[in-house]
């Protein structure tokens, strides 16, 4: 194995890639698990992203249960779901309730039917496959959702065991404290885990630019605040022209190499690989196999010289002009990570600005990259962004500002103690995506989403927040999150 990445000589039993949207995460983890395999090893790969391409780039329908992949032998690969992980921990927790009432069982059914749930029961599976080890397995590898959800998931151990020490009863949305207390060895095995050098190696995917390096140090600096310090960095897509003459190629050439002379420190004390840019597309086990061998094509992949057909078709200012003839609304930019969401955004806030339109331009993406794209201020353009830690302590604050106004001390702790769980989060960022939202009623407002599966969980807080208001219009329920 002399000639694949540094990460790949004497690796520990557990690899964890992350990365920005579209840096190539999944074929970097799809063609080190190869590596792995055909190196002789036993290895598991294992997606954590809901928008998980797992099936698309290895040629092989995955399900949550470990299937093996045609053509590696010694690779098996699974997706976690977090729907039938949800539902598998309904089930978990449900089970302890054996003495409990119907209604006290429905009480936590519907309190476990929320979107924090859902992200939580996925994070239970991936704990368990590392607090378990996957002992059958010489490696597993994680390809993991985009670093914003990623990082959300890798904080919640800790919160929700200091959350737990404090609440020796009572109930969230994750159901019953004293349910929740199985959990928290499993957690705390987890991040074990993860801390552990020998144990747990967190490759950090990016390209050359300079939105994707930012994001990067952003991230090194996040999971070493977490414990997880140790860190090795690739570098993906690395252009190199072919020809001295070619005055575009030596250009792009030129912008990655700045970028790269430039990225923060942060990253310069890392280890760092560098991948070369391919020219033919990462899907099939013939191209995951190439990509990590330098000066390897696999034949009949290479992209043909000459020309390719472009279809005519209506440009960005024609959408513009469309919604601009409306007079207000609400354009939500949504899609996979990597596929330009936030240029998309600006660029459509840009021009309803043009045509003499004022525009609310925010962000739900926990790595928000609007200001960088936009480069600067213009006048009639709103831009912010949807702070988690700033919009929860709003919540917190009017919470104990209404609902606490009335209660003795005891209760006003209580429902203190109550609003410092995880979840609460969830709740806050929701209320601050609904209010920017009602603002579309008479303006515009462009909303660049987060990645796809993020994305999906915030919606489906739409339904889990209206089911819990209409639960606590009761008011002798203190609960808040």
């Amino acid at each position: 194995m002399a000639d694949l990445p540094s990460y790949l000589v004497s690796p520990p039993h557990c690899l964890l890639f992350t990365g920005k949207g579209g840096v190539g995460k999944t074929s970097i983890a799809c063609a080190a698990a190869i590596a792995l395999a055909e190196a002789g090893k036993r290895v598991l790969l294992i997606s954590t992203d809901p928008a998980s391409n797992l099936d698309e780039m290895l040629g092989v329908v995955l399900s949550d249960t470990p299937r093996a992949v045609s053509g590696v032998a010694g690779l098996e690969a699974l997706n976690i779901d977090p729907e039938a992980a949800a539902e598998a921990y309904r089930a978990r927790v449900l089970a302890q309730m054996e003495s409990a009432t119907e209604t006290e069982r429905a009480t936590v059914r519907e309190q476990l039917s929320g979107a924090c749930t859902t992200e939580v029961a996925a994070f239970d599976e991936f704990a368990a496959l590392l607090a378990g080890g996957a002992p059958c397995y010489d490696h597993v590898v994680f390809d993991t959702a985009p670093t914003g959800h990623t990082l959300r998931l890798l904080s919640l151990p800790a919160a929700w065991t200091g959350f737990l020490e404090a609440n020796e009863a009572g109930a969230s949305c994750l159901g019953p404290h004293s349910g929740l207390k199985t959990q928290e060895q499993r957690f705390r095995a987890a991040m074990e885990a993860l801390c552990d050098a020998q144990t747990t190696k967190i490759v950090l995917v990016t390209r050359p630019d300079c939105a994707a390096l930012a994001e990067a140090a952003r991230s090194a600096g996040e999971l070493a605040a977490l414990g997880l310090a140790n860190q090795t960095l690739v570098v993906n897509g690395v252009f190199r022209a072919s020809r001295a003459n070619d005055q575009v190629a030596q250009t792009i050439e030129r912008a990655g190499q700045e970028a790269l002379a430039e990225m923060p420190a942060v990253l310069r004390r890392l280890p760092r690989d560098e991948v070369p840019l391919c020219g033919f597309d990462m899907v099939g086990l013939p191209a995951l196999r190439a990509l990590l061998r330098q000066g390897s094509e696999p034949a009949g992949l290479a992209v043909p010289p000459g020309g390719v057909a472009t279809p005519c078709l209506p440009g960005l200012d024609a959408l513009v002009d469309g919604l601009a003839a409306r007079g207000h609304g609400l354009v939500m930019v949504m899609g996979k990570g990597g596929v330009g969401k936030t240029t998309i955004a600006a660029a459509v806030a840009v021009g309803l600005v043009g045509r003499g339109h004022a525009v609310h331009l925010s962000t739900t993406d926990p790595a928000a990259h609007l200001a960088m794209t936009l480069g600067g201020e213009m006048p009639g353009l709103h831009i912010d962004r949807i702070d988690p830690k700033g919009e929860t302590d709003r919540y917190v604050a009017k919470i104990m500002a209404t609902r606490g106004r009335n209660l003795d001390e005891a209760g006003r702790a209580l429902l203190r103690e109550d609003l410092r769980s995880p979840c609460t989060e969830e709740v806050a960022v929701f209320h601050a995506f609904s209010r920017i939202v009602a603002e579309a009623r008479s303006g515009f407002v462009v909303l660049d989403t987060a990645p796809t599966g993020h994305t999906l969980l915030l919606m489906d807080a739409t339904g889990a927040y209206h089911r819990q208001m209409t639960r606590n219009l009761d008011p002798s329920k203190v609960s808040a999150a």
